[in-house]
């Protein structure tokens, strides 16, 4: 299977492509959206690992025109900082599957093996921590803003540096 994995931690990309290749994976690697769309005209890969922080750029903004490009394709979504507000988003924009980082190779292939079946993995279903509830908060106000932190702020009687911060640090999953 032709695999397209578009990340902008040239080590992490080149150690996904090194290990996925030994699971029968033909692996090309993109480290930005230019390239990205660029590699998945000329490859047509039937699969797609795609970070969702690419430097300064977006991830999701990418879900939808690989989607209109790529009708068949598999996209999983790899982030640091989960969230039900992105997970839903990149869900409704096209993704097939959710993923936290570290993700554990088993997770990995199970998330790209091609299913009928819509999952969203790494998101806990217990009762949240009251930080764990702000975060999702901020995360959510953030996207609706479309990442504008200055807006956010506002709207959270909130200092900018302040969000800044909280943004910064992933609460504990509990």
């Amino acid at each position: 299977m032709k695999l397209l994995i578009i990340e902008d931690d040239i080590n992490l990309a080149t150690t996904l492509a090194r290990r996925l290749t030994k699971h029968s994976f033909n692996c090309e690697v993109a480290h930005n959206q230019t390239e990205a769309l660029l590699r998945a005209r000329q490859q047509q890969p039937d699969c797609i690992l795609l970070d969702m922080k690419l430097a300064d750029e977006n991830g999701l903004a990418l879900i939808a025109p690989l989607r209109h490009l790529l009708t068949h394709a598999h996209i999983v979504l790899l982030t640091g900082f989960a969230s039900i507000a992105t997970a839903v988003e990149a869900m409704r924009l096209g993704a097939n599957d959710y993923l936290t980082k570290p993700v554990d190779m088993a997770s990995l292939l199970k998330a790209l093996k091609v299913e009928p079946v819509l999952t969203v993995t790494e998101i806990p279903e217990e009762v949240m921590s009251p930080e764990r509830l702000e975060w999702e908060h901020i995360q959510h106000v953030l996207h609706s803003n479309n990442g504008n932190v200055s807006m956010t702020a506002r709207q959270l009687n909130m200092h900018r540096r302040t969000l800044q911060r909280k943004l910064q640090k992933k609460p504990v999953q509990q």
